[in-house]
């Protein structure tokens, strides 16, 4: 049984609430923050980074990326989509062979694919489910392996996408933290977040605001 039948079949009680932070609780709320300000008609490299391991189809954040994407392409900008959850990736060994400055010793799709679109990009976004309260083990694998060109991803652009099931007020808070915590290290700035609350489905995300708010900080770049 998947995740989505397993969800439906307990219902909206605190088995649903806990189960990978897509429970659906009670007062819907919406949380999307405005862009900071935009290119100044520069047209960018940018780098959308998804993490979800469901059809593409079925996917509610890929479903936002794309949206997103159209709104950026729109807007004259060059989106280079790298998909996490079925790329060939392994996770940082803390070997520090790189010494932050690369290569790595995984020649996988991060260092061969994703990490040269990545280093010439201006501005990247990170696309997730929540799980558990936080990104997906399949996002964080490329995040950690920024160890291996820590300084050469510094001074770039940066958003979040992410959905749930859940829609209670503090379900994106541990999942914000790391974000904002991300933009301060890396020098990052941030150009908006799409926090799509309530979106257990396809069907729901589709039927949300979220995928406009998306397409319009994409467009505004």
């Amino acid at each position: 049984m998947d995740r989505r039948e397993f969800i439906k079949l307990t219902g909206t009680g605190l088995m649903a609430l806990f189960f990978s932070g897509c429970g659906r609780s009670v007062g819907m709320t919406s949380s999307v923050s405005a862009p900071h300000p935009t290119s100044g008609g520069k047209k960018m490299k940018i780098v959308v980074i998804t993490s979800s391991p469901h059809p593409k189809n079925e996917s509610t954040s890929c479903y936002l990326a794309d949206r997103f994407t159209e709104g950026a392409k729109s807007a004259g900008h060059e989106v280079f989509t790298f998909d996490a959850a079925n790329s060939d990736t392994h996770p940082c060994r803390g070997c520090d062979r790189c010494g932050m400055d690369g290569p790595c010793i995984y020649q996988d799709d991060i260092e061969k694919t994703l990490m040269p679109k990545m280093l010439e990009a201006d501005m990247l976004v990170l696309v997730t489910p929540l799980y558990y309260y936080g990104m997906s083990a399949q996002l964080k694998t490329i995040v950690d392996r920024f160890y291996s060109r820590t300084g050469k991803l510094t001074h770039k652009k940066s958003m979040l996408i992410t959905t749930a099931y859940n829609s209670a007020d503090w379900t994106f808070d541990a999942l914000n933290a790391h974000y904002d915590t991300l933009v301060r290290y890396m020098s990052w700035q941030n150009m908006g977040k799409v926090l799509g609350v309530g979106c257990g489905s396809r069907e729901l995300v589709e039927r949300s605001k979220f995928g406009d708010e998306a397409y319009k900080i994409g467009a505004a770049l």
